[in-house]
């Protein structure tokens, strides 16, 4: 299906046709919002036996639609591989966030995505806030020390849920993660505190997040109704607050001064599609741009890391590495190595027993066998150095051309 023709209207979509994987509560307000412009949606039933389907496929297709959605509704190991399908198919997907707390599988998309061109938008709305914008612009302030309530000292992120099981935990902090990153940039470290009983832990949980650029980070959970997020900046002369409920309730700034703002997450995930779909670059007018999957595989990363810092009870260092087959190729072959020279040392050690054993009892195939090991070992250490030169014969790794602009961030 050929891009949408370019208008100055970014809220008129007349000819848009959108496919629905998965309608939750996140993706059926924003096929609501698209309706209310006038788009078409397909959606994809859920088989009525609760196993696999197929009619997904139809998706694969450009012709069929102009995205595709996918939602949290029906997830399962099905559903992961037909994201994984379209991926590679170079298709244009909304995906809701989180769908897979798996660093791993996010990761891959991002992968696949450099090489089919597809465009991943995940529904992270909330960084475009202009409220968000404004606690960015006051947190650099207070780094600087030209806040008036003086210098930041810390940032706190409250979550308040009525469930805080362990899935709906991870997932909310997936998403909070996108706006710690947004505002006050990666964390170095991330420390967890909770409960000692690991099925109690995650009611209570807080988790730390520290880096040698920004102020010390705190985001905890606690039960209160509405459900929402608090962020808090605490100066040394007071505090700056923002209250970010749930669904579509106005956001509150508690100042100074007090104010209020609209919060259609559902619009603003739906302008950033029609603007990924007419090649448009994203506005400049906040200092925050929109999140790219790069930005969502990063926060599932933060998200999956507080379990094992649960585990271990101790701060974990985080790796800012860039992930990429050029990356798993080297990874897979520095573990190969390792593997190659424990295994010379085992060759080296059961040689030199067969050579003992051979002289002694006069074994000639044993001593043939001693002979031709250091021609054996030779050969395969050479070989997994003639590995090295692949990346040099197949060129530099490249970032293909994407229908939009998802390598804006230094993917």
């Amino acid at each position: 299906m050929p891009p949408l023709a370019p208008t100055n209207d970014a809220r008129t979509s007349p000819s848009l046709t959108l496919g629905v994987l998965g309608a939750d509560a996140e993706i059926t307000a924003l096929v609501a919002e698209a309706r209310s412009r006038g788009a078409r949606i397909i959606e994809i039933p859920e088989p009525a036996d609760g196993g696999a389907s197929v009619a997904w496929q139809r998706l694969l297709d450009e012709a069929t639609c102009d995205a595709v959605l996918v939602g949290t509704t029906g997830w399962s190991a099905e559903r992961a591989e037909a994201v994984r399908m379209l991926v590679q198919a170079g298709r244009t997907l909304v995906l809701a966030h989180p769908l897979e707390l798996s660093m791993l599988w996010a990761f891959e998309l991002d992968m696949i995505r450099r090489d089919s061109g597809a465009v991943l938008i995940p529904s992270l709305p909330d960084r475009l806030h202009p409220f968000i914008a404004r606690l960015k612009t006051a947190i650099e302030a207070g780094l600087g020390g030209t806040e008036p309530l003086g210098e930041l000292e810390s940032v706190k992120f409250e979550r308040l849920m009525a469930d805080r099981s362990k899935r709906h935990v991870l997932a909310a902090l997936a998403r909070d993660a996108d706006l710690i990153r947004a505002l006050t940039g990666d964390p170095a470290r991330l420390g967890t505190l909770g409960a000692a009983d690991p099925e109690s832990a995650w009611s209570t949980l807080a988790v730390g997040f520290t880096g040698p650029t920004h102020a010390p980070v705190r985001w905890q959970v606690a039960p209160g109704s509405p459900a929402g997020l608090t962020i808090t900046l605490q100066y040394a002369r007071g505090t700056m607050q923002v209250a970010a409920p749930d669904g579509e309730t106005p956001w509150t700034w508690a100042g100074p001064p007090a104010a209020t703002a609209p919060a259609n997450r559902a619009a603003t995930v739906l302008d950033e599609l029609l603007r990924s779909l007419r090649r448009e670059p994203p506005p400049d007018t906040s200092p925050i741009p929109p999140a790219t999957w790069s930005d969502a595989a990063r926060a599932i990363e933060l998200a999956d890391t507080v379990p094992r810092s649960l585990a271990k009870g101790r701060a974990v260092d985080l790796h800012q590495e860039e992930f990429s087959e050029l990356g798993t190729f080297r990874g897979t072959m520095a573990s190969l190595g390792c593997g190659l020279v424990m295994l010379g040392l085992l060759v080296l050690l059961v040689a030199t027993l067969v050579g003992g054993i051979a002289s002694e009892f006069d074994w000639e195939l044993g001593k043939s066998i001693t002979g031709a090991w250091p021609a054996v070992v030779l050969a395969v250490l050479s070989a997994f150095l003639a590995l090295q030169l692949l990346p040099l014969l197949i060129g530099p790794e490249k970032v293909p051309a994407t229908k939009s602009g998802e390598g804006r961030q230094g993917d």
